[in-house]
């Protein structure tokens, strides 16, 4: 799958430059706000540097390339982590391609299939559907059963959409503030390797 028929469906909500950045001025005393934006930011940057790197992997194969598309992320309050190996140099020019075309307008980029967000919107609708399952209906192990199950089905069948509009509107926004610093490599006990993108927040211009 690639960002091209990942569709960004919020097309009436267009992202402003400032916006952020009006927030931190209007309401700077709340505690953690900078953060939090930033994390929203670095979010939005992280997937679409995955689906820069995936779009180069089905452009230009290789023997390094071909896990690109399986690659994972977390995103800190000072950039992002990038799990898995990944030629260096193309993580720079992702980094910056990713940036430059979310700030163009590809919103779409900034969502992702993959993203934890969709398995926590997918675990909360269950646990909720399935508990007011429980308590709405007969208490007979059968009905019970059948409720459990319809109410997971429901979960599964709608949770995509909810997990890419908590995407679009809470999890991530369009990085205008944030620009790369550098890309440290790292390798666990294990020998897993991934790097630490670190970004700075600027001020929009």
């Amino acid at each position: 799958m690639t960002a091209r028929n990942f569709s960004w469906d919020g097309d009436w909500f267009s992202p402003q430059a400032s916006q952020d950045q009006t927030l931190i001025e209007q309401l700077g005393f709340v505690p953690g706000l900078r953060e939090l934006l930033f994390i929203r930011q670095a979010h939005a940057l992280e997937h679409g540097t995955v689906w820069v790197l995936t779009e180069l992997a089905e452009r230009y194969p290789t023997a390094w390339r071909h896990h690109y598309a399986e690659l994972s992320g977390m995103s800190t309050g000072q950039g992002f982590y990038l799990f898995g190996g990944v030629d260096k140099t193309d993580l720079y020019r992702a980094v910056s391609t990713a940036g430059d075309r979310l700030r163009s307008g590809e919103w779409n980029l900034a969502v992702h299939p993959r993203c934890g967000t969709n398995i926590s919107v997918t675990l909360l609708l269950t646990a909720g559907l399935a508990g007011g399952a429980a308590w709405l209906l007969p208490k007979d192990p059968l009905t019970q059963l059948l409720g459990m199950g319809t109410a997971a089905a429901t979960a599964w069948a709608i949770a995509p959409d909810l997990g890419k509009y908590a995407q679009q509107h809470i999890t991530t926004a369009i990085p205008f503030n944030l620009t790369l610093e550098e890309i440290q490599e790292n390798t666990d006990e294990s020998g897993n390797p991934s790097h630490f993108v670190r970004l700075r927040w600027q001020d929009a211009q």
